[in-house]
């Protein structure tokens, strides 16, 4: 564990050749997780096939991975993200962040409806202030405003002053006939 801290401090301080030399010994002696903190190495080296191939290795060895096909996913082009974002819901269909990515990416694809439903099913079980936010803005964006403003004061009725959903509470709100 101490040298996979090290490596930590070293990746911080943008030491990566001591980062990646903390890692490997961490390896050395069965310290699994440090390949993450070698994937990052790698990545930071602009070795994105480097990445995905130590969170690979870590995928391999964990008992439980959902994390690590998570943080693999951010090395890698979109359609294998997707590939590993939905097995990160399948080991763990609790975890928010592959909501909000095929959320985003349904966006851009204006693929709307798809997109709030998307959402829809992480607040189901996380009502989460970004979650809200996120979904109130896609309301907006097609023309929901009473959805967007439903999000915005359920939002709003756990931080008042949550500064972002204040301004577009308001925005929406001067949009309600």
């Amino acid at each position: 564990q101490a040298l996979n801290n090290l490596g930590s401090v070293y990746v911080d301080c943008g030491n990566l050749d001591l980062a990646a030399e903390c890692y490997i010994n961490a390896l050395k002696i069965g310290h699994t997780r440090a390949h993450q903190g070698l994937a990052r190495v790698h990545f930071l080296r602009n070795n994105r096939t480097g990445a995905f191939e130590e969170m690979t290795k870590l995928i391999e060895k964990a008992r439980s991975n959902a994390s690590a096909y998570e943080k693999r996913s951010e090395y890698c082009d979109r359609d294998l993200t997707k590939a590993d974002l939905q097995m990160v819901t399948k080991l763990d269909p609790l975890r928010v962040y592959p909501y909000r990515y095929r959320a985003a990416v349904l966006m851009d694809n204006h693929k709307e409806k798809d997109a709030i439903s998307e959402l829809t099913k992480a607040i189901a079980f996380k009502a989460d202030l970004n979650l809200l936010h996120l979904r109130a803005a896609f309301h907006e964006h097609v023309g929901d405003i009473s959805g967007a403003l439903r999000d915005c004061r359920a939002a709003l009725s756990v931080d008042p002053n949550h500064q972002e959903m204040l301004e577009l509470h308001h925005r929406v709100n001067s949009q309600e006939p």
